[in-house]
Formats: C-alpha cells, sequence, structure tokens
C-alpha cells in the first residue's frame, strides 16, 4: 500500500508526462505543480525509484515505469469515478468536485472502487469529460477534441471537455452557460487579444484567448 504522497506524486507524473519531452518529467515541474521544494521531489524521486515505480536520473527528468504508470490510472480512476458520483447522486457543481475527490482518491479498497464503477452504469468519462480507465487500466479516448482556440472562422462543434479544471475556471464557465454539451460556432477572431467571438442557442459570447486554449471541443 502506498502512502497518500507517494499517489499524489505518481498522479502527478503521469498528468505532466503527457506535455514532456523525450527527457522526462523535470522536478521543478513536479514542485511546482505540487507547490513543494525541488529538494523534496528529488527525494521523493529517488525513493520512487527504489521501489521500481520511476525511472529517473539527475538533469534527465523521471518516467513512470508500467508499474508506476498502472498505479498511477488506478488513481485517477478512482478519482473520476468519485467525481461522477459526486455530481450526479450528490448534487454537487462540476466546480465543487475536484477537491473533495482529490481526498476519496486515497480509499485503499479495489472493492469499493468496482462496486462504485457498477453503481454508476459504468461511465466512460468524468463531469469535466476526461476518460474514465476501466479496471485494467484502459482509457477510452472516444472522438479527437480540439482546443477551441485551434478553430477556424465559421467552424462548430460541441463542448466535451476542459483542460482547466480549477473552480475559477468552471464557475466562469458555468456563468457564461459555455458547458459540456453545448454548441459553439466560431463567429470572429479578434488579432489585437487573440480573443474569440462565439454564436450559441442563447446568443454571442466573446471568450478571452486563455478561454479558448481551455475548452475542448469536437468538431462537427
Amino acid at each position: 500500500m502506498a502512502s497518500e504522497s507517494v499517489e499524489n506524486y505518481l498522479k502527478c507524473i503521469y498528468a505532466l508526462q503527457r506535455d514532456a519531452s523525450d527527457r522526462g518529467v523535470s522536478t521543478n515541474a513536479i514542485a511546482e505543480r505540487l507547490d513543494t521544494k525541488a529538494s523534496s521531489v528529488t527525494d521523493m524521486l529517488k525513493k520512487l525509484r527504489e521501489r521500481g515505480w520511476v525511472q529517473y536520473k539527475k538533469y534527465k527528468g523521471a518516467q513512470l515505469t508500467s508499474e508506476g504508470e498502472r498505479m498511477a490510472l488506478a488513481i485517477v480512476r478512482k478519482h473520476r469515478l468519485w467525481e461522477v458520483f459526486l455530481v450526479n447522486h450528490l448534487h454537487f457543481g462540476w466546480d465543487e468536485v475536484h477537491h473533495i475527490a482529490e481526498q476519496l482518491e486515497h480509499v485503499d479498497s479495489e472493492a469499493l472502487v468496482e462496486r462504485l464503477d457498477d453503481f454508476l452504469g459504468n461511465p466512460r468519462f468524468d463531469p469535466h469529460g476526461d476518460p474514465i480507465p476501466d479496471r485494467n487500466g484502459r482509457l477510452e479516448e472516444g472522438q479527437q477534441r480540439y482546443a477551441l482556440d485551434s478553430f477556424e472562422l465559421g467552424q462548430a462543434g460541441l463542448i466535451v471537455g476542459v483542460e482547466d479544471s480549477s473552480t475559477e475556471f468552471l464557475q466562469y464557465l458555468d456563468s457564461v452557460r459555455l458547458t459540456l454539451g453545448v454548441k459553439v460556432e466560431v463567429v470572429n477572431r479578434f488579432a489585437f487579444d487573440r480573443s474569440v467571438m462565439l454564436r450559441t442557442s442563447e446568443g454571442d459570447r466573446q471568450v478571452s484567448h486563455a478561454v479558448a486554449r481551455n475548452l475542448l471541443l469536437r468538431k462537427i
């Protein structure tokens, strides 16, 4: 059984690996994400290497081993299943569930996770549109998702996820009614600040470049 701290590191490295170079995830990137010191990260990476969960060399970054990735995906699976439960059955908002799920993801009971999955009807995606790993660690990516920032004028899409799942961003999306399942069309793009004008069934919305980078759509 891994400690809560170890599980947080494994999940963090897994998330950062998507954008890491072949050199692996840097200690500074991990430290920034976990809000800790780089020296503390180095100490933990050495411990994870000893357990066979990461490959790590000084100045070359860290990468999960196959066993480390399996453990990270199990944590991600629990986190996302709990988010579905909190939204669908306890009626929390999608902006409220991340921090609660971060506590629940450390409950060490495989039987509980499998019963939760079955109770929820084996959902494939969490309330933010992210795929939920199955019990074997497989991810169903579904249809390709694109950042709104990559859409051309006149192109339409359906909102299916977010890159930024922070409370502040999700609350903003709620306030402008740009949530999962909403259809949008790009009707203008402003060169000055790279903001985007969107057309929806409820009228036009202008969003910043930061929003456009973090809103994920399926092309239609």
